[in-house]
C-alpha cells in the first residue's frame, strides 16, 4: 500500500473519532457548567481549553464563556483540532484515497461535507446540543460503514489504527476535563458526574449491566480505563491498536519489540492493566497525561515508520486570538 493511502486512511479515523469525542466533551463541560456556580465559569473554561491544547491570547479567564470556548472547540474552522477543521479533514483525506474505501463511506463523509453548514448555523443560534448529536450520528455512520463494507486488510487496519490512537487521546481528556473540574483549585468542590459521564462515553447502560448498581468513582474508572469487553474503553482501545500494528507486521525476533509504536503501546497497556484500580484512581491525572504522551509518541513512530515522507500531525497548543 503506499503510504500516501496509508496515512489518508489513518487520518480520517483519527479526525472522526476527533470530532466525536470533542462534541462529547464539550457536551460534558456545558452540563458542568450548569452544575456550577457563576463564578467558577471562566476558570473551568480556561481548565477546558488547557486540556485541548489551546492557549488564548489576551484574554483573562474572567471573560472566557462557554459560548466562547464552544465556537473555539466547536465551530471555529481556522483551529485546526475543532469539530469543524476534524469534519472537514476527513472529507478532503477521503477525497484523495477514494479508492481504498467503500462507496457508502465516501457517500456518508461528502453528506456531512454537505450538511455541516446548517447544522453549523443552527448550532451558533444557541443550539449547540443539536449540533454536538448532528456530529456524533454522523461518526457512528462512519463508524458502522467501516465495519461492514471495507474489507479487514491495510486499509481497514490502518483506519482502525488511527480511530483508536485517537479514542484513547480524546477519552483521557474527557476524563481530565471532569477530574479537573472537581478540583477545589479550579472552583469546583463537588466530585464528578460519574452517571453523567459514563452516558458522554455511551457506557452508562453497559455500565449498569456490569456493576448492577450506581457508578462509583472506583467502578467508573475500572469500567472507562480497565474494562477488556467494553469497545470504548481505553484498555479495549490500545488493544485494538496493538492487534491491527501486529497485524500490519507479524514478523517478530526472538527478543525484544523493533517496532517502537507498539512498544510504547504495549508499554501503556500493561501499565494500566497491572496496576489496582485504587492506584489508578489515587494518582488519576498523572495517568491520563502519561498515557496522552505515549499515544503522541506512538502516533509518532507509526508516522516515521509508514508515512516517511510527510511529518507526522499531532496535538499542539494553538494560540487562538479573541476578540473582546
Amino acid at each position: 500500500m503506499l503510504s500516501r493511502i496509508a496515512e489518508g486512511l489513518f487520518w480520517i479515523g483519527r479526525y472522526m473519532e476527533r470530532a466525536e469525542d470533542t462534541a462529547r466533551i464539550l457536551d460534558v463541560h456545558i452540563h458542568h457548567l450548569l452544575e456550577a456556580p457563576v463564578t467558577s465559569e471562566g476558570q473551568l473554561c480556561q481548565s477546558l481549553l488547557a486540556i485541548m491544547g489551546v492557549e488564548i491570547r489576551d484574554s483573562a479567564p474572567k471573560e472566557l464563556t462557554a459560548r466562547r470556548v464552544t465556537e473555539i472547540l466547536a465551530f471555529d474552522a481556522d483551529n485546526p483540532s475543532s469539530i469543524v477543521s476534524s469534519l472537514l479533514a476527513a472529507r478532503a483525506n477521503a477525497r484523495g484515497v477514494s479508492e481504498a474505501i467503500s462507496s457508502e463511506m465516501w457517500e456518508a463523509l461528502n453528506a456531512t461535507y454537505n450538511a455541516l453548514p446548517a447544522h453549523l448555523e443552527l448550532g451558533r443560534r444557541n443550539v449547540p446540543y443539536a449540533f454536538f448529536r448532528f456530529v456524533r450520528d454522523r461518526a457512528a455512520m462512519v463508524a458502522g460503514l467501516s465495519e461492514s463494507s471495507m474489507s479487514r486488510d491495510d486499509a481497514w487496519r490502518f483506519f482502525v489504527l488511527g480511530r483508536s490512537l485517537e479514542r484513547v487521546d480524546m477519552l483521557t481528556r474527557l476524563l481530565s476535563s471532569a477530574v479537573v473540574g472537581s478540583d477545589p483549585e479550579h472552583g469546583r468542590d463537588r466530585q464528578p458526574d460519574w452517571a453523567m459521564l459514563l452516558r458522554s462515553f455511551s457506557a452508562h447502560e453497559a455500565f449498569l449491566r456490569s456493576y448492577r448498581r450506581e457508578p462509583e468513582p472506583v467502578t467508573a474508572v475500572e469500567f472507562l480505563l480497565l474494562d477488556r469487553l467494553f469497545p470504548r474503553s481505553v484498555f479495549w482501545a490500545l488493544s485494538t491498536a496493538e492487534d491491527c500494528l501486529a497485524e500490519l507486521d507479524p514478523r517478530l525476533g526472538r527478543a525484544g519489540m523493533p517496532d517502537e509504536s507498539r512498544r510504547t503501546l504495549g508499554h501503556l497497556r500493561t501499565n494500566l492493566e497491572f496496576r489496582r484500580v485504587d492506584d489508578l484512581l489515587e494518582d488519576l491525572p498523572s495517568v491520563l497525561v502519561a498515557v496522552q504522551k505515549g499515544c503522541a509518541a506512538a502516533s509518532a513512530a507509526l508516522a516515521a515508520r509508514y508515512f516517511r515522507y510527510t511529518n507526522p500531525i499531532e496535538w499542539s497548543s494553538e494560540v487562538v486570538g479573541v476578540e473582546s
